[in-house]
Protein backbone atom coordinates (compact mmCIF):
# COMPACT_ATOMS: atom_id res chain seq x y z
CA UNK A 1 0.00 0.00 0.00
CA UNK A 2 1.50 3.19 -1.12
CA UNK A 3 1.77 5.69 1.93
CA UNK A 4 3.95 8.54 3.47
CA UNK A 5 5.11 8.74 6.38
CA UNK A 6 5.54 11.79 8.42
CA UNK A 7 7.54 11.98 11.90
CA UNK A 8 9.80 13.85 14.29
CA UNK A 9 13.09 14.09 15.71
CA UNK A 10 12.82 10.34 17.21
CA UNK A 11 13.50 9.47 14.02
CA UNK A 12 16.99 11.08 13.47
CA UNK A 13 17.76 8.83 15.89
CA UNK A 14 16.56 6.00 15.07
CA UNK A 15 18.13 3.24 12.71
CA UNK A 16 15.25 2.18 11.37
CA UNK A 17 15.35 3.96 8.24
CA UNK A 18 19.16 4.26 8.11
CA UNK A 19 19.07 1.92 4.98
CA UNK A 20 16.14 3.29 3.17
CA UNK A 21 17.30 5.13 -0.21
CA UNK A 22 17.70 9.07 0.28
CA UNK A 23 15.61 11.19 -2.46
CA UNK A 24 15.49 14.92 -2.90
CA UNK A 25 12.57 15.99 -4.61
CA UNK A 26 12.68 19.99 -5.61
CA UNK A 27 9.21 21.75 -5.21
CA UNK A 28 8.24 25.68 -5.65
CA UNK A 29 8.24 25.95 -2.02
CA UNK A 30 11.89 24.78 -1.61
CA UNK A 31 13.85 21.62 -1.80
CA UNK A 32 12.50 18.16 0.40
CA UNK A 33 14.61 14.97 1.74
CA UNK A 34 12.56 12.09 2.03
CA UNK A 35 13.71 8.26 2.87
CA UNK A 36 12.13 5.75 0.16
CA UNK A 37 11.52 1.93 0.60
CA UNK A 38 9.58 0.17 -2.12
CA UNK A 39 5.71 1.90 -1.79
CA UNK A 40 6.91 3.91 1.50
CA UNK A 41 8.59 7.23 2.06
CA UNK A 42 9.42 8.80 5.25
CA UNK A 43 9.54 12.24 5.66
CA UNK A 44 11.20 13.96 8.65
CA UNK A 45 9.14 17.31 9.06
CA UNK A 46 12.32 18.74 11.28
CA UNK A 47 14.29 17.97 8.30
CA UNK A 48 17.57 15.02 8.23
CA UNK A 49 20.12 17.41 8.70
CA UNK A 50 20.26 19.80 11.93
CA UNK A 51 16.67 19.41 12.92
CA UNK A 52 14.07 22.59 12.38
CA UNK A 53 12.95 24.46 15.42
CA UNK A 54 8.85 23.92 14.88
CA UNK A 55 8.29 27.66 13.83
CA UNK A 56 10.64 27.06 11.05
CA UNK A 57 9.71 24.18 9.63
CA UNK A 58 8.45 24.52 5.70
CA UNK A 59 5.58 22.65 5.81
CA UNK A 60 4.02 23.81 2.85
CA UNK A 61 7.25 22.34 0.74
CA UNK A 62 6.94 19.27 2.61
CA UNK A 63 3.41 18.59 1.71
CA UNK A 64 3.67 19.74 -1.97
CA UNK A 65 6.52 16.95 -2.36
CA UNK A 66 4.62 14.22 -0.92
CA UNK A 67 1.95 15.49 -3.53
CA UNK A 68 4.46 15.38 -6.47
CA UNK A 69 5.69 11.83 -5.17
CA UNK A 70 1.67 10.61 -6.16
CA UNK A 71 0.68 9.79 -2.76
CA UNK A 72 -2.57 9.81 -1.57
CA UNK A 73 -2.62 9.12 1.90
CA UNK A 74 -0.08 10.32 4.99
CA UNK A 75 0.24 9.13 8.35
CA UNK A 76 1.79 11.79 10.46
CA UNK A 77 3.25 10.85 13.82
CA UNK A 78 3.26 13.65 16.17
CA UNK A 79 5.15 14.20 19.83
CA UNK A 80 2.67 15.70 22.32
CA UNK A 81 2.37 17.23 25.84
CA UNK A 82 -1.17 16.21 27.51
CA UNK A 83 -3.50 18.58 28.65
CA UNK A 84 -5.36 15.33 30.68
CA UNK A 85 -4.66 13.59 33.65
CA UNK A 86 -6.18 10.69 32.26
CA UNK A 87 -3.50 10.73 29.41
CA UNK A 88 -0.29 10.19 30.75
CA UNK A 89 2.93 10.16 29.22
CA UNK A 90 3.75 7.09 27.17
CA UNK A 91 0.19 6.87 25.48
CA UNK A 92 -0.64 6.79 22.15
CA UNK A 93 -3.61 8.91 20.69
CA UNK A 94 -4.91 9.60 17.07
CA UNK A 95 -6.47 13.52 17.09
CA UNK A 96 -9.77 13.70 14.76
CA UNK A 97 -9.85 17.51 15.24
CA UNK A 98 -7.34 20.98 15.79
CA UNK A 99 -7.25 23.89 17.05
CA UNK A 100 -5.24 26.51 16.09
CA UNK A 101 -5.58 30.26 16.80
CA UNK A 102 -2.19 31.48 17.85
CA UNK A 103 -1.21 31.71 14.26
CA UNK A 104 -3.37 31.37 10.43
CA UNK A 105 -3.38 28.52 8.88
CA UNK A 106 -0.71 27.09 6.68
CA UNK A 107 -2.61 27.76 2.95
CA UNK A 108 -1.60 27.10 -1.07
CA UNK A 109 -4.10 30.10 -1.59
CA UNK A 110 -1.96 33.55 -1.37
CA UNK A 111 -3.30 34.92 -4.82
CA UNK A 112 -6.72 33.64 -4.68
CA UNK A 113 -10.01 34.06 -2.87
CA UNK A 114 -10.03 30.59 -1.70
CA UNK A 115 -10.11 27.80 0.94
CA UNK A 116 -11.25 25.04 2.04
CA UNK A 117 -13.06 22.80 4.84
CA UNK A 118 -10.88 22.00 7.44
CA UNK A 119 -10.26 18.73 8.28
CA UNK A 120 -8.65 14.91 9.58
CA UNK A 121 -9.04 12.10 6.96
CA UNK A 122 -8.47 9.47 9.25
CA UNK A 123 -8.88 6.94 6.59
CA UNK A 124 -6.64 4.33 7.62
CA UNK A 125 -6.51 4.90 11.66
CA UNK A 126 -9.39 1.83 12.04
CA UNK A 127 -6.98 -0.63 10.52
CA UNK A 128 -3.83 0.84 12.08
CA UNK A 129 -5.21 0.72 15.41
CA UNK A 130 -6.95 -2.74 14.37
CA UNK A 131 -2.90 -4.27 13.38
CA UNK A 132 -1.45 -2.86 16.57
CA UNK A 133 -3.93 -4.03 19.05
CA UNK A 134 -2.88 -5.87 21.47
CA UNK A 135 -0.06 -4.72 21.63
CA UNK A 136 -0.32 -0.94 21.47
CA UNK A 137 -3.51 0.96 22.57
CA UNK A 138 -4.66 4.04 20.65
CA UNK A 139 -6.49 6.39 22.12
CA UNK A 140 -8.87 7.67 19.05
CA UNK A 141 -10.96 11.24 18.75
CA UNK A 142 -8.64 13.29 20.77
CA UNK A 143 -8.81 16.74 19.72
CA UNK A 144 -5.01 18.74 19.13
CA UNK A 145 -4.53 21.93 20.23
CA UNK A 146 -1.43 23.74 18.26
CA UNK A 147 0.82 25.92 19.65
CA UNK A 148 3.71 28.46 17.63
CA UNK A 149 6.72 27.39 19.32
CA UNK A 150 9.27 26.87 19.53
CA UNK A 151 9.24 27.19 23.26
CA UNK A 152 7.10 25.51 25.82
CA UNK A 153 3.69 27.53 26.59
CA UNK A 154 3.19 28.91 30.06
CA UNK A 155 1.26 27.76 32.76
CA UNK A 156 -1.40 30.47 31.97
CA UNK A 157 -1.68 29.03 28.45
CA UNK A 158 -1.62 25.91 29.11
CA UNK A 159 -4.93 26.81 31.89
CA UNK A 160 -6.44 28.66 28.98
CA UNK A 161 -6.19 26.03 26.62
CA UNK A 162 -7.29 22.66 28.09
CA UNK A 163 -10.97 23.88 27.81
CA UNK A 164 -10.08 23.13 24.07
CA UNK A 165 -8.52 19.96 23.86
CA UNK A 166 -6.98 16.76 24.71
CA UNK A 167 -3.22 17.42 23.33
CA UNK A 168 -0.98 20.58 22.71
CA UNK A 169 1.92 20.27 19.84
CA UNK A 170 3.33 23.07 17.62
CA UNK A 171 2.65 20.92 13.83
CA UNK A 172 -0.10 19.02 12.77
CA UNK A 173 -2.49 21.84 12.50
CA UNK A 174 -0.29 23.35 9.78
CA UNK A 175 0.10 19.66 7.92
CA UNK A 176 -3.83 18.83 7.90
CA UNK A 177 -4.23 22.19 6.70
CA UNK A 178 -2.25 21.61 3.64
CA UNK A 179 -2.96 18.18 3.18
CA UNK A 180 -6.75 18.66 2.76
CA UNK A 181 -5.80 21.50 0.08
CA UNK A 182 -4.30 19.13 -1.87
CA UNK A 183 -5.88 16.64 -1.56
CA UNK A 184 -4.29 14.20 0.57
CA UNK A 185 -5.68 12.01 3.75
CA UNK A 186 -4.42 12.98 6.84
CA UNK A 187 -4.25 10.32 9.13
CA UNK A 188 -3.42 11.40 12.89
CA UNK A 189 -0.59 9.54 15.49
CA UNK A 190 0.65 11.14 18.38
CA UNK A 191 3.22 9.80 21.66
CA UNK A 192 2.58 11.92 24.34
CA UNK A 193 6.09 12.75 25.54
CA UNK A 194 5.02 14.73 28.95
CA UNK A 195 2.30 16.72 30.90
CA UNK A 196 1.59 20.22 29.55
CA UNK A 197 2.85 22.64 31.80
CA UNK A 198 1.72 22.74 35.20
CA UNK A 199 -0.47 20.01 34.83
CA UNK A 200 -0.47 16.98 37.69
CA UNK A 201 2.21 19.44 39.40
CA UNK A 202 5.07 19.28 36.57
CA UNK A 203 7.55 21.86 35.56
CA UNK A 204 8.44 22.26 31.90
CA UNK A 205 12.14 20.82 31.83
CA UNK A 206 13.71 20.94 27.79
CA UNK A 207 16.18 18.94 28.99
CA UNK A 208 13.60 16.27 31.25
CA UNK A 209 11.39 16.41 27.92
CA UNK A 210 14.52 15.25 25.28
CA UNK A 211 15.27 12.86 28.02
CA UNK A 212 11.79 11.26 27.67
CA UNK A 213 12.19 11.49 23.81
CA UNK A 214 14.78 9.20 24.22
CA UNK A 215 12.98 6.85 26.29
CA UNK A 216 10.58 6.22 23.95
CA UNK A 217 12.49 5.82 21.17
CA UNK A 218 12.23 2.49 21.40
CA UNK A 219 8.39 2.04 21.81
CA UNK A 220 8.28 4.48 18.15
CA UNK A 221 10.50 2.06 16.32
CA UNK A 222 8.66 -0.94 17.56
CA UNK A 223 5.35 0.84 16.65
CA UNK A 224 6.90 2.08 13.23
CA UNK A 225 8.00 -1.31 12.05
CA UNK A 226 4.34 -2.53 13.04
CA UNK A 227 3.01 0.09 10.89
CA UNK A 228 4.87 -0.89 8.10
CA UNK A 229 3.67 -4.59 8.14
CA UNK A 230 0.15 -3.50 8.56
CA UNK A 231 0.23 -0.72 5.58
CA UNK A 232 2.77 -3.03 3.44
CA UNK A 233 -0.15 -4.38 1.57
Amino acid sequence: MKVAFISGTSIVNSTLFSAWESVKVETNHGPVTFRRRGDHVLLNRHGFGVPLPPHSINHRANIAAISALGFHDVVSLNSVGSLRPELPPGTFVSCSDYVCLQQGPATYFDDELKGGAPGIANNLIPRIIGGLAPDFVIHPGKVYVQMQGPRFETKAEIRVIRSWGDVVGMTAAHEADLCTETGLNYNSLALIDNYANGLEGTEIDFARFKELVRENQSRVNKLFERMLAILGN
